[in-house]
């Protein structure tokens, strides 16, 4: 994609100025897998800042038009890729629709929210991709209905090989605008982060699973 480094770079800015991804090393997070992680990306924060919500709208509609050509659908997945893919799909002028985690459990039990229709080329939204597997979930339910999921694409990914692989074993392209290695290099340039904690931060994306904010280099 045209001027990927600019837009990487800029996106990474832009969240890290307005706190949506945190870099604490020597403090880290614990994510809902159990994860210690000396990062954290809520990239809904976004939706409160009207200039880098329109640029991440502008963003992601340009890369699904570059890389997908002609789509009929925007799918967001349930509940951050919702917003962000309503924005695009109204850029876009495209029908919206969005999978939920799991199926209602009462009325018609949908798992798919809103109108699907068999043999559309479906782009799907995501906030954020980490192992994959929440949104591969929600390819498959579009697959499943009759979809012809063209990609998946997303603010941020955080580039696991786990995910790649995931996504690589679904026959899914996954693109985003922004990744963990363009993300690091901004923080590092722009003061984020001190100089001996990118040692720290690059060895956590290695072995996210097993990492100890104790580990020494």
């Amino acid at each position: 994609m045209n001027n990927m480094n600019e837009v990487e770079q800029k996106v990474a800015e832009s969240l890290l100025q307005i706190k949506a991804i945190k870099l604490q090393p020597k403090s880290p997070f614990t994510w809902a897998s159990g994860w210690k992680s000396p990062i954290y990306c809520d990239n809904r924060v976004a939706l409160s800042h009207p200039p880098i919500r329109t640029y991440i709208r502008q963003k992601l509609s340009e890369l699904i038009q570059e890389e997908f050509g002609s789509v009929d659908m925007v799918s967001g997945v349930a509940t951050a890729g919702i917003p962000q893919g309503v924005l695009v799909a109204q850029d876009l002028g495209l029908p919206f629709t969005y999978v939920r985690s799991s199926a209602k459990d009462h009325g018609r039990e949908n798992l798919i929210e809103g109108e699907v229709i068999e043999g559309q080329r479906v782009v799907v939204i995501e906030d954020l991709v980490s192992t994959g597997k929440s949104s591969l979930k929600a390819v498959q339910a579009l697959r499943d209905a009759g979809c012809n999921v063209v990609g998946l694409v997303s603010i941020f990914t955080y580039g696991f090989p786990e995910a790649e692989a995931n996504f690589t074993a679904a026959k899914c392209r996954n693109i985003s605008l922004c990744n963990y290695n363009a993300l690091i290099d901004v923080a590092a340039e722009r003061n984020y982060i001190l100089s001996e904690d990118i040692e720290v931060l690059k060895r956590w994306r290695e072995n996210p699973s097993n990492w100890s904010p104790d580990q020494s280099a």
